[in-house]
């Protein structure tokens, strides 16, 4: 580790760096008095668009940075002031203005009319991200993390709820910053608990630098919770309630106070409700004809909670800490029947196999972090995180398998199974990074170390006259251990006054350990050993060819990692006749991306992207190796797999009264392996995503809503080809109490069209299906915000989106 930290130490005097034009000033009162968290907008000349937006700190300093140069109008507003412009402001490359003093005029405040001017769209394009604002649709009322992540932009979420972006799989999920160490069923579970009343935003970053882990073909979504940034004593209380066939409820409230000191903050939330899925699917494997549907019902109830505070020990210093946790309890119930008969006879059933299943399940996670801050204000900093979290899941299931005849009136056979399965991750980091001005730019550079620890039990046992015995063929144990120490460099800087150009190189080593303990000797197998290094480069360059067009060119290398939910062998049983199995020997899979952006005017976004993976790591649904009847789903390594994917992103003013977003994807996929003895893949697709949102000013202060998505058809993992899917949401919002109490009305999948359809046809099975869930509902939140608020408002929005004047921020 010594020595790769020392090379990539040595690489910085080999790199480029890059410094774009800065303005920065203070604000003050007449009387000479700082005035803290005001809104400034830094808009076009030549057009008045709006270029930049921020806010000043607690001693009224403010700092617009990444300007390029061109002649500006800055605009600032305080609560308790007068309007601030400045026009006529020159920028030369690489200039750092400053603005000096700038004197704002107290004014008196009419509370009758004062309205908040700060908002935010809905969807923000940034040069490394794309910003989904939950809070800027009305129609996240009642939602889960998991729902608004179909909602966002770019973002799709297949029948097993993998989550994938631009066509490409292998996401990495991030809360505020830091990594979620969940897979499969426990990342599922922990988002449809993490109510979207907690969420202040969603950051898709497709090509990530070498700041960011390399994990995560894909790229990152961060999910960003709400946090207040004003003085004072602030915070919001909100209640939901949402009914489908069932019912959900949460009650969540937050509560912050700031001074020139310190920051506390907190949040916590309660909720239960209840949820259905509904699977059908028609089969045909080794001449036997299957009929199976799938009904689950899940009743859960959860509580979550976060406190932290940061301390800001003298101008350049700040430590903090932040405390979260969560638990989550769900019962669920199963019913799954599958008719058998001969292929060529579909109709004359030979037998039917009814399995239902109960399930108890409690999740619960803690997580701690202490973090260092250093930064000069003047482009040097340093940061330090460490971060331990303990993930435990206790999981028990009873199931009973019995064998009917073709009238359903006699029990032929029964095999009565139970399983617990628990399982517990720790997960260790420690990670630095610094920034300082080097050779007319800037060097980012940085180390990190993590450690995953997974321990998983699986038993099964046979039930005979109410005695469970344990199925030691069965059964094991299966510890994962996998520690990565990664180092980085990066630089940026401008190439004349159009061009700008950043390049990154991150290496990261990995050592991991799959270890299986049977309980029979023959079963018995080596453990899996991962050592390996891996470098990351990556690099960008923009050219800014008009003032209103500019493009990017971005590419890079990622990586994804089998995980132990994939790496353990043994059978999951979903009931005799249909498995899950994992596969010891997965390889890393590795992605080379590439991306060229088209930005206009600053507001309408283009983006074409390439990406080859090799050993893409897949689902594949193919027979049982022992049993003729049973299906499985295994997981295994593509050759290769290549997505060439298209997006666009277009706010639109209609009417004054009218707003519109309209967010299009599309993506053709090309997926190729041969396994050998018939288990050939080579599935082609074409896939689209059209997203509107529509935002209506209505009469009375109601603002109206009406949002949509189109799915064309597309393939789910590596050979699951699916069809086209829709859904339509309405929402109506009124705001009262001087707009601190917010009331809002939804409706979720008017036409309840959002499900999925398709087939796969791999190595001798042939499966269609189709699922249903819950996803059609009404849902009435009321939300109270309460405390100070440092944004000058006014009946006409400026259209500005300031840190102070929101709820919500890093």
């Amino acid at each position: 580790m010594k020595i790769l930290n020392t090379l990539l130490w040595l690489c910085a005097t080999l790199s480029l760096s890059a410094q774009t034009a800065s303005i920065r000033g203070q604000l003050q009162s007449k009387g000479g008095e700082a005035i803290a968290f005001a809104s400034l907008g830094l808009y076009a000349a030549a057009d008045g668009n709006l270029y930049k937006a921020g806010t000043s700190d607690e001693a009224g300093i403010f700092d617009i940075q990444g300007i390029s140069a061109g002649t500006y109008l800055l605009k600032a507003n305080a609560l308790g002031f007068g309007n601030l412009e400045q026009t006529g402001i020159q920028l030369l490359e690489n200039q750092r203005l400053d603005l000096g003093v700038l004197a704002l005029t107290a004014s008196g405040i009419n509370l009758e009319e004062v309205t908040v001017t700060a908002s935010r769209v809905m969807v923000e394009i940034k040069p490394d991200r794309t910003v989904f604002n939950v809070e800027g649709t009305i129609n996240s009322t009642g939602s889960d993390a998991l729902t608004l992540l179909r909602k966002a932009p770019s973002v799709t979420v297949d029948n097993n709820d993998n989550i994938s972006v631009l066509g490409r799989s292998g996401v990495l999920l991030y809360v505020d910053g830091k990594r979620l160490p969940l897979t499969g069923d426990d990342l599922t579970n922990y988002l449809q608990s993490l109510p979207a009343e907690q969420i202040d935003r969603i950051e898709i970053i497709t090509n990530p630098g070498a700041k960011y882990e390399a994990e995560g073909n894909a790229g990152i979504i961060d999910l960003r919770l709400k946090r207040d940034k004003n003085l004072g004593a602030n915070g919001s209380v909100n209640t939901t309630y949402s009914q489908g066939r069932y019912h959900r409820a949460n009650l969540n409230g937050s509560a912050n106070y700031r001074n020139k000191r310190f920051n506390a903050f907190g949040n916590a939330g309660v909720g239960d409700g209840k949820g259905f899925n509904n699977i059908e699917v028609i089969s045909y494997l080794n001449g036997i004809a299957q009929e199976e549907y799938n009904r689950r019902r899940n009743d859960w109830d959860h509580y979550n909670y976060r406190a932290g505070a940061d301390f800001f020990l003298a101008d350049n210093h700040t430590v903090g800490f932040l405390v979260s946790g969560a638990n989550n309890n769900r019962i669920g119930r199963g019913i799954n029947r599958i008719t058998l008969a001969q292929e060529n006879t579909p109709t004359l059933i030979d037998s039917i196999l009814v399995a239902n299943t109960t399930e108890n399940n409690q999740r619960q996670q803690q997580t701690y972090n202490l973090n260092y801050r250093f930064d000069n204000t003047k482009g040097r900093s340093f940061n330090m995180d460490l971060d331990f979290g303990k993930y435990q899941n206790d999981n028990k299931r009873y199931q009973p398998n019995r064998y009917y005849n073709a009238a359903e009136d006699d029990v032929l056979t029964e095999i009565i199974n139970s399983f617990d399965t628990p399982s517990d991750i720790d997960i260790f980091t420690v990670q630095l990074d610094f920034e300082d001005k080097l050779w007319g730019g800037t060097m980012g550079a940085g180390s990190k170390f993590s450690q995953v620890i997974s321990d998983n039990t699986f038993l099964v046992f046979d039930e005979t006259n109410g005695i469970p015995t344990r199925n030691d063929r069965q059964s094991n144990l299966f510890k994962y251990n996998e520690m990565v120490y990664a180092g980085y460099l990066s630089y940026a800087r401008d190439l004349g006054k159009k061009w700008k150009f950043s390049a990154g190189l991150r290496a990261e080593q990995t050592d991991a350990s799959g270890d299986l303990q049977a309980f029979l000797p023959e079963l018995q197998e080596p453990p899996v050993l991962f050592n390996y290094l891996n470098w990351f480069p990556n690099a960008g360059l923009t050219w800014d060819v008009a003032p209103n067009h500019s493009l990017a060119l971005n590419g890079g290398r990622r990586i994804n990692r089998p995980d132990y939910n994939v790496l353990n062998p043994f059978n999951n049983q979903i009931s005799q006749l249909s498995f899950e199995r994992g596969n010891p020997f997965l390889k890393p899979e590795i992605v080379n991306n590439m991306e060229l952006g088209y930005t206009l005017a600053h507001r309408y976004n283009f983006k074409l992207a390439y990406s080859r993976t090799d050993n893409q790591i897949t689902r594949l649904i193919e027979p049982d190796s022992i049993d003729p009847r049973a299906g499985s789903v295994s997981w295994a390594n593509l050759a290769d797999q290549t997505v060439i994917s298209f997006n666009a992103s277009v706010p639109v003013q209609i009417f004054k009264w009218w707003n519109a977003y309209i967010n299009a994807s599309a993506a053709h996929q090309d997926n190729q392996a041969d396994y050998g003895e018939g288990g050939i893949v080579d599935v082609q697709a074409f896939t689209y995503n059209i997203f509107q949102q529509h935002t209506f000013d209505l009469p009375l202060g109601i603002k109206g809503e009406i949002s949509g998505y189109y799915s064309g058809p597309g393939i789910w993992g590596g050979v699951f080809l699916y069809e086209s899917n829709w859904g339509l949401n309405l929402g109506l919002q009124r705001k009262f109490l001087r707009e601190r109490l917010n009331v809002r009305l939804s409706a979720d999948d008017i036409f309840y069209e959002t499900g999925w359809d398709g087939y796969s046809d791999f190595n001798g099975l042939y499966s269609y299906g189709s699922g249903r869930w819950d996803s059609r509902r009404v849902s009435l939140s009321l939300g109270y915000r309460f405390g100070n608020d440092n944004v000058k408002s006014r009946k006409r929005s400026t259209g500005m989106e300031t840190e102070a004047g929101r709820v919500g921020g890093e």
